[in-house]
């Protein structure tokens, strides 16, 4: 199987991500899809043998979206150039809209109301081609494929508000005003629901920038170009061009383009040695000195010196490579109510449809032929009303940047089950040599000539910080130590810890968090070693300890990049946010649908008051509920 994260352009709602889940899962040769609206994104597995990436975009572009699976245009160019395109759309709809507002409503007197129904007629279709034709395309090749979105809202209210109008114009005074009902164009409607949306899509887009920052930051570090060396002579080429065992210098100040192995290191305090800053991948913040033969890795900075590398891993294969495929996958893994709001998004549309057909009937029932053009008008209301926006952005929005802001502060997330699970924790299972200690530096105890002990200290640094904060967030915790006791003793007591055991084996560990299940607690379980992998494995968390490719990134819910162990009560903090801005997420958007239907169907009139929501401020309030969960999910970044 192989597993691809690829860019989906085009979804509106969370029924457009169900409908391409849904689409892709039925595909032969396909074993999971995990489609993020957020993220714009898919996390394919699939077999290669039965299926192509060519067969997957032509599946989804036939229900109206776009895979992008060539390198050739970066998936960032594509996005700046919709950018773009959009804004236009945005202020050519406006201009259109401030137009048919001054001849629907008069403020032009020298035009005579026919003709000026005539020109919003005309401005309305030229809205509908230029800035609201995507609506119509994918509406009706969903249509064709019996599913709907929020485009299929749109077009549906957007559509009928222009009939409507149309024959207003031109029968209204035959049908309506020989019996007395007053009637009216909505040419004006149609525009600025189209003007509502596109402008929310825009501020939407705007803020997810801010969501994926965390992933354009990683992808910044590699370099697009290497000093690639040919016996003397050295030239410049671009990064996709280096094969493994090329050799590659790079100087002070330089990025190193691919993972490599030193083969010639010197700066002007060492002949034989270069520092590099690994920082951005490792979290720390003191320069590496690298001599031949050390691993220098894609991404990491030349802080002195100059290095010549040999090229072992390229492109996809570098540590950096992999944690941003890590990261990707993440944020556009689901947590389990997403599962739930994906299957309410599949019948969302269709039951709005069916909601706003009703409306029509009753009204049209209850005041008779004179209630006909209210009636429509709410119908059309509750169409554009209803957003099955809020409710499928609530969870990914929130994972997306929670999972980005854990990747800036070093702290890799598997993915959304590992982020709720984490403000659960109550009890810590940390192994002491690698994760509490700096790795190789143990003091020898059975050597120790009445050595002093406070003279080896070779804790990590913060280590009893992040302990304290810890258990002052009400977590326990429980070092196991392969040291005889004296040593275990020590340790623990210099990190702050009033839970030991000394002379512990791989199976201790396990037995030790089998037995605080047992108790009831969630256990989170820090290792760094193949001896913790028992424990990692049956723990609520799994939590590894490492340095770009000496983690074991494969088998831990979690990883740990560097020795700072204060991201650990920072990740909890982390989950526990994001958690609740979920929840607050789901509550508003929910709470909206509910509130705002009814009130678009003229639900107010039944008890005497005339307050209504008309089709154009339901396409302002629906752009804004999408907005809001947008911007309540980006708070996460400032919160922690």
């Amino acid at each position: 199987m192989t597993k691809k994260t690829i860019p989906i352009l085009g979804m509106a709602c969370s029924a457009c991500s169900a409908h391409v889940e849904k689409r892709l899962n039925e595909l032969d040769g396909i074993a999971e899809v995990h489609v993020s609206l957020p993220g714009r994104s898919a996390v394919i597995s699939y077999d290669p043998s039965l299926i192509s990436l060519s067969e997957m975009k032509k599946a989804v572009q036939m229900i109206g979206y776009e895979m992008v699976i060539d390198n050739e245009t970066s998936v960032e160019e594509i996005e700046t150039r919709a950018y773009k395109t959009l804004q236009q759309k945005v202020i050519l709809s406006w201009m259109l809209a401030i137009l048919c507002m001054a001849l629907t409503m008069k403020w032009v007197k020298i035009i005579p109301t026919h003709w000026g129904n005539i020109l919003a007629m005309l401005l309305a279709l030229v809205n509908f081609a230029f800035c609201g034709r995507k609506f119509y395309i994918t509406a009706w090749k969903q249509l064709q494929h019996r599913t709907a979105s929020m485009d299929t809202l749109v077009a549906l209210s957007t559509g009928v508000a222009f009939c409507f109008s149309v024959f207003n114009i031109f029968w209204g005074a035959s049908v309506w005003s020989v019996k007395g009902i007053e009637w009216h164009t909505y040419f004006d409607a149609s525009i600025m629901i189209i003007s509502f949306v596109l402008t929310g899509k825009l501020i939407e887009e705007r803020a997810r920038k801010g969501m994926s920052g965390s992933i354009r930051k990683l992808m910044g570090l590699a370099p697009k170009t290497a000093h690639l060396m040919d016996g003397d002579n050295i030239t410049d080429v671009p990064i996709a061009t280096i094969v493994k065992g090329d050799k590659i210098e790079v100087r002070a100040g330089e990025k190193v383009p691919v993972d490599g192995s030193v083969i010639h290191a010197s700066s002007f305090m060492t002949a034989d040695g270069a520092y590099v800053d690994e920082s951005m991948i490792t979290g720390e913040p003191i320069p590496v000195m690298k001599q031949m033969g050390g691993k220098v890795l894609a991404g990491t900075i030349i802080s002195q010196g100059k290095i010549q590398l040999k090229a072992t891993e390229i492109g996809e294969n570098t540590a950096l490579a992999h944690i941003i495929r890590m990261v990707e996958q993440a944020q556009a893994s689901k947590a389990p109510v997403q599962r739930l709001v994906d299957k309410m998004a599949l019948v969302f549309v269709p039951v709005v449809i069916v909601i706003s057909l009703l409306t029509f009937l009753l009204w049209w029932i209850i005041g008779g032929q004179e209630a006909v053009p209210q009636a429509i008008v709410y119908a059309m209301a509750v169409l554009v009303i209803a957003c099955p926006c809020a409710l499928g952005l609530a969870t990914p929005t929130a994972l997306m940047v929670g999972i980005g802001k854990a990747a800036d502060n070093n702290v890799l997330i598997k993915d959304a089950t590992a982020l709720e699970s984490l403000k659960n924790v109550d009890s810590i299972v940390i192994d002491k040599t690698g994760t509490l200690t700096i790795p190789n530096q143990q003091v020898d105890f059975t050597q120790a000539d009445g050595l002093d002990l406070e003279q080896r200290e070779v804790l990590k640094p913060h280590a009893k910080e992040a302990m304290g904060e810890l258990q002052r967030q009400g977590i326990d915790i429980y070092m196991m130590s392969g040291d005889r006791e004296d040593a275990a003793r020590y340790w623990a007591e210099k990190a702050g810890i009033s839970h030991y055991s000394s002379q512990a084996v791989a199976q201790d560990k396990e037995n030790l968090v089998k037995q605080l299940q047992s108790q009831g607690k969630r256990v989170a379980m820090i290792g760094d070693g193949i001896n913790d992998t028992q424990a990692l494995a049956l723990a609520d968390v799994s939590v590894a300890m490492g340095r770009g490719t000496d983690v074991a990134m494969d088998i831990a819910q979690v990883t740990l990049l560097g020795d700072n162990l204060l991201v650990i009560p920072k990740a909890i903090q982390i989950s526990k946010i994001t958690v609740k801005l979920i929840r607050q997420n789901l509550f508003w958007a929910f709470i909206y649908n509910l509130v705002c239907i009814p009130l678009a169907a003229g639900a107010l009139h039944t008890i005497g008051l005339s307050l209504h929501i008309s089709p154009m401020w339901a396409s302002g309030l629906m752009a804004l509920s999408s907005i809001s969960v947008v911007l309540n999910s980006l708070r996460i970044k400032y919160m922690v």
